[in-house]
């Protein structure tokens, strides 16, 4: 899916099933019952990638639906993280959940240098100045 997708795309698994390509390269119309049974399709292949994700923020930002857009563009970030880090970083992300900026600064590293989330690591480091700012690294519960 390299060329900018637009409203007519959507839904995507309807108007152009054959260009949802899983993980392991296996195509959305491939993904039958009868595959299925075979052994032929495995979760790999039912997992959303990336491409999948930024191909649906194309079709957002071309409905004029730019923060839905920002949305899937980090959630393309997000595929290759793994869930424990992503459920670690929204806990700290929960007003009253962090110490302190440092442990979502820490977080936010880790999106970028590991992981490669740019996008996600600085949402994350936006969000730990707006705590800052508004005294919310402090347990509140």
């Amino acid at each position: 899916m390299t060329k900018k997708l637009g409203i007519a795309d959507y839904p995507l698994a309807e108007t152009q099933p054959e260009k949802v390509i899983g993980a392991r390269g296996l195509a959305l119309p491939d993904v039958t019952l009868a595959a299925v049974i075979k052994g032929d399709v495995t979760m790999e292949d039912l997992r959303i990638t990336p491409q999948a994700l930024r191909a649906q923020a194309d079709i957002a930002q071309a409905a004029n639906r730019g923060t839905l857009a920002q949305n899937f563009e980090r959630a393309a970030e997000l595929v290759n993280v793994p869930q424990d880090f992503i459920m670690a970083t929204y806990e700290l992300l929960r007003p009253g959940r962090a110490k302190s900026k440092d442990a979502l600064l820490e977080a936010a590293r880790i999106l970028r240098e590991t992981y490669h989330a740019t996008d996600m690591a600085t949402y994350v480091e936006e969000a730990a100045e707006v705590y800052e700012r508004r005294g919310l690294f402090t347990f509140r519960f």
